[in-house]
This record gives C-alpha cells, sequence and structure tokens, in this order.
C-alpha cells in the first residue's frame, strides 16, 4: 500500500511540474508519443513562471532524499545537460530547505548527552548549509576542552529520513523486480543487484560514524599531500546521528569567478582533480564516491598550486586488485585505440561471457571509438563514450558490474567537474602517465622486489614445515590415486549391473509380448473358428523364452 501510495506520489509531481514536457518526444516510439500526447495532465498548463530547470529542480525536492541525489549527478554534467537546466540542479547540492532547528538541537543533545550550551561555546541555530540527508550548522568549542577555541561544524541528520529512504528503495525494488521479469536487457543490468547495492550506500552514509571513518582514512592518505586536504574529524563528539570536524574556509569548486578572482591555476586545478581520483582508486582503492561540486572546495592559500577540500565523506568505493588491474589495463588498451585487446580483457574478466567472439566484439567497440577519435582529444566526452559503448556492448550480453557502478558514476562527476573548471581539459592525456606508471609500479622488478620482501617473513617462518607438509600432500596424493582407481572400480561394476538389468528388462519384455502376441491370435481363432495351433505355439515359445531368461 506505501508502495502504490508514494508511486501516485510520483505521478502527481510529475504532473504538477509538467515534466514530460522535458521529455523529447520525437525521439520516442509513436505509441508512446500517442500516449503522451492524449495523456489527461495535459490539460494542467505548463507552469509559466517556472523555467524548465526550475520545474525539474523542485520535482526533485519534493520528492526526496535519493531524487536529490540524482539530481546532484546530473548537475556535475554540463556536456549532457542543457546549461540552464544545469544552473538550477547545482542548487540541489547544498540548498535543500532545512529542517527545523528546535529538532536540530533536540537531535545533538540526544545524541551526545549534554545541553548545547555545554558542549559548544557557540552554535549557530542557522544551518550553515542543507542537503538531502543532513544538515550543517557552525559552532565553537569551549576553550577549555582538548581542542582549544576550535571553530567548527556540527552535521546532524534530518529526523524520520529512514522511513522516507526505505520506502523509496521498496519501489525501486518492485521496479527492478518488474524489469527483470518483464525485460531481457534489463536483466543485463543487474537492477536488482545495483538496487541493493544503493541500499547499502545509503545507509552507509545515514550512519555518520562511518562517514567519519571515512573521511579520517581518507585523511590518512593524504597526509602532507598538495592536491588534497580532508578536515579533522573529533570523534568524542561524534554519534551515529551526529558529527563534528573542523571547519574549512575554502571557494566552493564550482564558484568559478571567484576562483578567476584570486589568479587560480585553473588547468592545474582539474588535472589534480583527475590525479587525485586516479590515486585513490588506484594507489588506495578507497576513493570519495560523491564528489559533487557542493562537497568539494579549493583552498585559498597558494592559488599557483592549488589544494582542493574535500567533505562529505559518507560514499566511498572500493575495488579488488583483479577489478583494479582489469579497469586499468582496460583504460589503457583504450586510450592506445587497442580494441583487440579492450574485447580479450571484457571476456577475461568474465564482464561478458566466454562464448563471446573476440573479432566481432573488437570490431563493435572499433565502430563506436574511431568516429570519437578523430574529434580533437579535448572534445571528447568519457561520459559519451561510455554511453556509446554500453548500448553497442548490449547485443554480446554484456552485464552491469554493480561493483563498478559507484566507480563509473564518480569518473563522470570528475569529467564534468574538470570541464567546468577547464574547458579545454583532456582527461586522456593526463590520466594515461597515471595509468603506464601505477602499471610499471604495480608489475615491474621493483613491485616484484617489494612483494618478496614483504613475504620473506612468512616464508622463512613456515621454511622448517615444508618437507612434512610436501610429505603429507604427497601422501594424500597417493591415497587419492588408490581411493580413485577403487571408485573407478566400483562404477565399472555398476555400469556392468545397470547393463546386464537392462538386458534382463528387454528380454522379459520380448518374451512378454510374444505371449502376449500368441494368446491373442489364439483367441482370435478361436472366436473366427480358425485352426489354433498358431497362437498356442507362439504363446509356449513366449513362455519358454521368460523362463529361461528368468
Amino acid at each position: 500500500m506505501a508502495n502504490l501510495w508514494r508511486l501516485w506520489k510520483i505521478l502527481f509531481i510529475f504532473t504538477k511540474y509538467r515534466l514530460d514536457s522535458l521529455v523529447p518526444v520525437e525521439q520516442l516510439p509513436l505509441s508512446l508519443r500517442i500516449a503522451l500526447w492524449l495523456a489527461p495532465w495535459r490539460l494542467n498548463p505548463v507552469p509559466s513562471k517556472l523555467s524548465r530547470g526550475a520545474r525539474l529542480r523542485l520535482a526533485l525536492e519534493a520528492l526526496g532524499p535519493i531524487f536529490v541525489k540524482f539530481g546532484q549527478i546530473l548537475s556535475t554534467r554540463p556536456d549532457l545537460i542543457p546549461d540552464d537546466i544545469v544552473s538550477e540542479l547545482r542548487r540541489l547540492q547544498d540548498n535543500v530547505p532545512p529542517f527545523d532547528n528546535n529538532q536540530a538541537i533536540a537531535m545533538i543533545e540526544d545524541q551526545l548527552g549534554k545541553k548545547i550550551s555545554e558542549l559548544f561555546s557557540e552554535f549557530s541555530t542557522e544551518p550553515l548549509a542543507s542537503a538531502s540527508i543532513a544538515q550543517v550548522h557552525a559552532a565553537r568549542l569551549p576553550q577549555d576542552s582538548e581542542h582549544g577555541d576550535q571553530e567548527v561544524v556540527v552535521k546532524v541528520v534530518r529526523p524520520s529520513i529512514e522511513n522516507t529512504i526505505e520506502r523509496d528503495l521498496q519501489l525501486l525494488e518492485l521496479m527492478a523486480r518488474l524489469l527483470v521479469k518483464y525485460s531481457a536487457d534489463a536483466r543485463r543490468l543487474k537492477p536488482l543487484e545495483v538496487v541493493e547495492d544503493y541500499r547499502h550506500t545509503i545507509y552507509g552514509e545515514l550512519n555518520l560514524q562511518i562517514e567519519a571513518s571515512n573521511a579520517t582514512q581518507l585523511k590518512r592518505n593524504f597526509e602532507g599531500s598538495d592536491s588534497l586536504y580532508m578536515p579533522e574529524v573529533f570523534w568524542e563528539y561524534t554519534r551515529s546521528k551526529v558529527m563534528v570536524s573542523e571547519r574549512i574556509y575554502g571557494i566552493p569548486v564550482a564558484d568559478i569567478p571567484e576562483l578567476n578572482a584570486q589568479n587560480t591555476d585553473m588547468k592545474l586545478l582539474a588535472e589534480r582533480g583527475v590525479e587525485i581520483f586516479f590515486t585513490q582508486v588506484f594507489r588506495d582503492s578507497f576513493f570519495h564516491a560523491d564528489m559533487h561540486p557542493g562537497n568539494i572546495f579549493v583552498s585559498r592559500e597558494n592559488p599557483s598550486s592549488p589544494q582542493y577540500i574535500a567533505i562529505d565523506c559518507g560514499i566511498v568505493g572500493t575495488l579488488t586488485e583483479e577489478d583494479q588491474h582489469y579497469l586499468a589495463m582496460n583504460l589503457l588498451a583504450f586510450f592506445n585505440q587497442d580494441y583487440h585487446q579492450v574485447a580479450q580483457l571484457h571476456i577475461d574478466s568474465g564482464w561478458v561471457p566466454p562464448t563471446t567472439k573476440v573479432h566481432e566484439f573488437a570490431a563493435s567497440i572499433r565502430s563506436v571509438c574511431e568516429p570519437i577519435f578523430d574529434k580533437p582529444l579535448a572534445e571528447i566526452s568519457f561520459g559519451q563514450v561510455l554511453i556509446q559503448l554500453f548500448s553497442t556492448a548490449r547485443r554480446f550480453n554484456m552485464e552491469v558490474q554493480p561493483q563498478l557502478v559507484l566507480l563509473q558514476k564518480t569518473l563522470l562527476n570528475i569529467e564534468g567537474l574538470g570541464r567546468q573548471l577547464y574547458p579545454q581539459l583532456d582527461l586522456w592525456t593526463t590520466a594515461k602517465p597515471y595509468l603506464e606508471r601505477w602499471m610499471r609500479d604495480r608489475f615491474g622488478p621493483k613491485a616484484a622486489f617489494t612483494e618478496l620482501k614483504r613475504q620473506l617473513p612468512g616464508w622463512i617462518e613456515k621454511a622448517p614445515q615444508i618437507p612434512g607438509l610436501v610429505h603429507g600432500a604427497l601422501s594424500r596424493l597417493n591415497h587419492m590415486d588408490e581411493n580413485q582407481q577403487a571408485l573407478q572400480s566400483e562404477l565399472t561394476q555398476l555400469r556392468l549391473e545397470l547393463e546386464k538389468q537392462s538386458q534382463k528388462k528387454r528380454h522379459h519384455i520380448l518374451g512378454s509380448l510374444t505371449t502376449g502376441l500368441g494368446l491373442f491370435l489364439w483367441w482370435q481363432a478361436f472366436v473366427l473358428g480358425l485352426p489354433e495351433i498358431a497362437g498356442l505355439s507362439l504363446a509356449g515359445v513366449g513362455l519358454l523364452w521368460l523362463l529361461i531368461k528368468s
């Protein structure tokens, strides 16, 4: 019932803001075009005082946090979304309407077990920013506290947000089940796995202790870095629904005029964003997966060597060593336009079925990519490449890999962000040297020697046990051979017994049929007044056969 009510609300919001006017109707099949043209909501006029971007933003805000997250992703793609819509969607990043201040204060006091006046020497009741999951208040720690007179921000989760999110997730799961049931193409997208992965991600974001641990790990990974700074988390003031961390003063990364006003090196800033992403993915296998502009700032210090400041680490991603390896090899092969290698790697990694014909798959990839590579590199959108590759790979039963969904989303965010900062950003040229260096470090002689040094103590410790282990393994192999021979003998006997039983069964059937046919002929002779000897003789032969074979 709750799902039906939520579905009805989505339809109501859709019609209220006339979002159907944003749909490219001319690209739809004729049947859908007719259905949209006859839809009853067309009687409701398009709101003339609101732009199309404002209508989309207000609709997403009305539908709740999951839809706001979707709008945040769209806001980082000016190469895919018109500028007027992007400018409105950027307001979703930290301008979602706040919840009541008294509720925020009650939540903080309940979580930390003290009054606001005891916890902070100053506390601003008006939030600094309000997002889909939580809002942030400025505060100052008491002078006699361990951290002194420290300026901080207090992050508070929205009250009862779990109920809204769970309702939306159940609706998404219902839609995913319908897709799996009725669409073969949708099954390749693994919608149920994607929804489950998103459930895990969004509930992790609701627990601010998880976010605090993520921020602490990222701070440790980039300790002393000129490229990225992570604010300090104050653990004694952090609980599951409240987190206190260092307040930072930076320029929002989307504020291009302010960045230009302080003579920021925009090219270096954009390139450092790409390098930070690849460092997190390949060096650390731990990456910030919610890098929309509302979560990224630029330090005001040293504009000629700009440093990013990242906040809101509720969503992070990780990759296995195998995924790291295949991803790096795929990207390098792609940059080198080695489409046969791209196809082979997709098969080796299990992303497409092992029965896929490499040459056919490579030819399809080439047909998509060659026209793109004819353009200047700065004009190539990695997002467009991914979209076209996906549509091509569907013919080869390529399935979505849920473990790579966050990575793909983050890579698209990074490219969109970089293009805003420096429109000439060449993602390919920036990323390729890093990947080549990572491959050398990972699989070169130095890496082999490092791995040898790491494993050597364990090998030395186990060396005295090796003769006994080898002897035990050989003994088990001998016993395995004996057991295998015994099993083979039993299988042979069983096969012979089955053949014997089958032959006996055939004999019984033949004898029974012969006897039955003879009796039938004898009865027919009796009815028709014919000689009975033929039927009785045949029945006798059948009975004799049965007796002999029994």
